[in-house]
């Protein structure tokens, strides 16, 4: 009896045992916005994280995780290139501690969150690394600065960064110091206050000529009448320029990105890199009109929460907003392009809410803590009567389609509508434009084509000249807190 005990007593003890965490995918996503870094593995992981000085650093332990070939994987991942993060050290700290030293280039706002299982991944924790000043505005502030008269110009000058010293993990153990208990929550400063934007300055100009001196003037030879050219009579032109002679500003939203790759195609294409390559084809466009600008809100392949997208747009003061996206469906033989705007009552269509739900879960995918509670994202949101801005949505989705219609079937006729979170902007016109169906073979295989993506942002640039040649732009409503 007493021997049955015993050995009872003894498998609940192993039992009680838990096996150390197998991380599956250690994955890290460098952009100008923020660098995240992610583990994936097949239960939650426990953390505890702190920052620490002389030198910069974020120590990362990670609790019952086993070290193995993915998460070592991770120090190799890191690219020079990286705004913020140097290094990446990885080693056994304890027993059954798994500690992460990342060396960072300058004073970070780290973030850390965990997701629960969601699309095709497992358990994620995800960190964060913030710049202390997003580096949008600052880019905007400064320019602001240079364009005042006022305005004292010191050029910086870099200073060059030490060498990377190479840790063993012995060494990692003896020179850090046991992290104190702390709570998992984020470490985060107070966010940056944000600044009006009374004016765009292009984030990209075009190149201006010197001026032509008047010596070099007076060397050519004045033409007689004889040889000037006829004038031919003038037709009009179609500008982006608003009544108040400033730029047009076209916010362009490649949609999902990073950990969100969207649909994949028949043949393996993401979607993520397809919007991303018409975005960047289209900015192209959009910056060769005299009056018009635009700018990315991706840029490259990383992701953005759908309200940050929409934030971001109004931190420019842009006058439009376009986001591009290439549609799937469970058959392949679905095709077209379509356009949406967005709705405050419902979807037109059963299949503009099933495309809206879906985009709308890009936050769940891409990877956005419960937690965050951005003011931006009240105050964006706060307006959702916007009567007028929806109206105006319709007849800018409505150029844009027609335009579409000329280089592609239409899936629907008539621009839909949909509760769609990107779009939900007060006070900015915004569309959603699917450019064709990424499931369906012959589209995907066109959507992966230069000349295609050159020939979608020509028709949707048309799109908005016509828009304009008719509506004048909106003046922008003043929220609180602006």
């Amino acid at each position: 009896m007493f021997r049955a005990l015993l050995v009872f007593l003894l498998f609940s003890l192993a039992s009680s045992v838990q096996a150390a965490i197998a991380v599956n995918a250690a994955r890290i996503w460098p952009a100008e916005d923020y660098t995240r870094i992610t583990l994936e593995a097949d239960q939650a992981i426990s953390y505890k994280i702190v920052m620490l000085k002389n030198p910069e650093r974020l120590v990362l332990d990670l609790e019952n995780v086993e070290l193995n070939a993915k998460l070592k994987s991770l120090t190799d991942k890191i690219q020079a290139s990286d705004p913020y993060i140097k290094q990446v050290r990885v080693a056994n700290f304890k027993p059954n501690v798994v500690r992460m030293v990342i060396d960072i280039k300058a004073e970070v706002k780290p973030k850390i969150f965990a997701l629960e299982p969601a699309g095709e991944y497992k358990h994620r924790l995800v960190l964060d690394i913030y710049p202390v000043v997003d580096p949008l505005m600052a880019m905007l502030s400064k320019r602001d600065n240079v364009a005042s008269p006022s305005a004292i110009i010191t050029e910086a000058k870099p200073v060059p960064d030490k060498a990377p010293v190479t840790l063993s993990p012995v060494e990692i153990n003896a020179q850090e110091k046991p992290v104190p208990s702390i709570t998992t929550a984020p470490i985060l400063e107070k966010p940056v206050a944000e600044k009006p934007l009374t004016e765009i300055i292009a984030s990209q100009p075009q190149a201006i000529k010197p001026p032509v001196s008047k010596q070099e003037i007076s060397k050519e030879p004045a033409p007689v009448a004889s040889q000037l050219p006829i004038p031919e009579p003038e037709k009009p032109v179609i500008t982006g320029k608003k009544k108040s002679g400033r730029l047009i500003v076209v916010a362009i939203d490649a949609g999902h990105g990073g950990e969100d790759s969207g649909a994949i195609g028949a043949t393996g294409s993401y979607e993520k890199n397809i919007t991303l390559a018409v975005a960047k084809k289209l900015k192209a466009r959009v910056d060769s009109e005299p009056n018009m600008r635009a700018v990315l809100i991706r840029d490259g392949d990383y992701f953005i929460p759908l309200h940050q997208r929409v934030v971001k747009a109004r931190r420019l003061n842009a006058d439009l907003f376009v986001s591009i996206h290439a549609d799937a469906f469970v058959r392949p033989d679905a095709k077209g392009s379509s356009v949406f705007a967005l709705s405050e009552r419902g979807a037109t269509s059963a299949s503009a809410r099933y495309l809206a739900k879906k985009e709308n879960e890009s936050d769940l995918i891409g990877g956005v803590s419960l937690d965050d509670k951005d003011v931006n994202l009240a105050r964006t949101l706060l307006d959702l009567s916007q009567t007028a801005t929806i109206n105006d949505s319709l007849k800018l989705g409505k150029a844009v389609l027609g335009r579409l219609g000329t280089i592609n079937a239409l899936h629907k006729s008539v621009v839909e509508q949909a509760g769609f979170a990107v779009l939900k902007s007060p006070d900015i016109p915004s569309i959603l434009v699917e450019t064709a169906f990424i499931s369906n073979p012959d589209e995907e295989r066109r959507l992966n084509t230069e000349s295609y993506q050159e020939k979608i942002a020509d028709s949707i640039v048309a799109g908005i000249q016509r828009y304009f040649s008719g509506n004048p732009a909106l003046a922008k409503t003043k929220l609180a807190g602006d």
